[in-house]
């Protein structure tokens, strides 16, 4: 039952996760920083100690009183995630939500299983899975083989985006996807995906916080919102800079109070999508405590993000006006991903 409840729940964080973009897309008259940096301030900074707050009551003492390890590589991580996520509203909005968004986790998941391994080879800690753990074991053996399988797909799904580019005109691409650019997208969508595999990271620097919130006779369940806290901090530091950086150059600052636009309608749009966004980890850490494995959990979310990040892109007819051969290949290569995930999930179960 409890790996059920955990399925559920990662099922809902996949959906908040592949869902929240959307209402982005209704707002109008702002430029995307405009837009990304108010949901983010939701996504960072109003939502994650709220949540906290309802779920675990005195959070902010377990902050305050956490080592400075924990600390300091939880906002690291989240830093160097804020790229990851900085980068995925480009990729997004370059790819489209179907092929962005494969691409994207695509990369999180396969990083996300080798960076930890490869990184405890040479700074060995008890428990932890190094890179020759992989190589000399039958779990090991197929995680890596769940990663190769992964990347497989991400060339199928890249493959699909070239023919897409070849088949539809400047017109019929602008109309699936507004600002459709291929080589822009990928290279975005790669640097995106390895960076977002941080998130994870952070969660296990944080993992201290967590403890200290079940000792204090907490609810397990959402142990993990004291640490999206301080991980978010880093997001946040991130996304702002470059937002503001980006609102000067294009001298968009006039977005947030310009009233030819439907500025209410804007700020609840953002907001609704900023919230959204951060439910994917509520659910997330809810998911975690039920399957108690972290490496699983993730592999997990990623497959269902994966999933209605593609049904969103064939509601909005990101794929229309293309063949049957780019539409098959895009499916097969959204599934070869998916099957790869579960497959990274299953070695890390065997593990168990």
């Amino acid at each position: 039952m409890q790996v059920i409840l955990g399925v559920i729940f990662h099922f809902i964080g996949g959906f908040a996760s592949g869902s929240f973009y959307m209402p982005f897309k209704k707002i109008r008259g702002w430029a995307w920083e405009s837009y990304w940096i108010i949901g983010g301030i939701f996504s960072w900074l109003i939502v994650p100690p709220l949540a906290a707050w309802l779920t675990l009551p005195g959070f902010s003492e377990i902050i305050k009183s956490a080592s400075g390890d924990a600390i300091k590589y939880t906002l690291l991580f989240g830093i160097l995630w804020g790229f990851g996520g900085l980068t995925y509203g480009l990729a997004v909005r370059y790819l489209g939500m179907s092929l962005g968004n494969s691409v994207v986790l695509g990369f999180c998941s396969a990083f996300g299983a080798l960076v930890p391994s490869i990184y405890y080879n040479y700074h060995p800690a008890d428990g932890k899975t190094t890179f020759n753990d992989l190589i000399h074991t039958s779990w090991g053996q197929i995680v890596l083989g769940g990663v190769i399988l992964c990347l497989l797909g991400i060339y199928i799904c890249g493959r699909a985006g070239m023919l897409k580019e070849k088949e539809l005109t400047a017109e019929e691409k602008k109309q699936s996807v507004t600002e459709f650019s291929l080589v822009k997208g990928v290279i975005v969508a790669v640097f995106s995906g390895i960076m977002s595999a941080c998130f994870n990271f952070g969660i296990e620097a944080g993992k201290p916080m967590a403890a200290a919130a079940i000792a204090r006779g907490l609810n397990p369940l959402y142990q993990n919102n004291v640490t999206y806290v301080v991980l978010l901090w880093g997001g946040l530091t991130t996304n702002l800079i470059w937002c503001v950086i980006l609102n000067a150059r294009n001298k968009t600052f006039k977005n947030y109070t310009d009233k030819l636009t439907p500025l209410k309608k804007n700020y609840l749009l953002a907001a609704l999508a900023g919230t959204t966004w951060f439910l994917q980890f509520f659910f997330y850490g809810m998911g975690e405590s039920k399957l108690g494995n972290g490496a699983s959990s993730w592999i997990l979310h990623m497959a269902f993000i994966i999933l209605i990040a593609n049904m969103w892109g064939f509601v909005l007819k990101e794929w229309k006006g293309v063949s049957g051969k780019t539409r098959t290949t895009i499916i097969l290569g959204v599934a070869i991903i998916i099957a790869s995930v579960m497959l990274v999930g299953y070695g890390n179960y065997l593990k168990q």
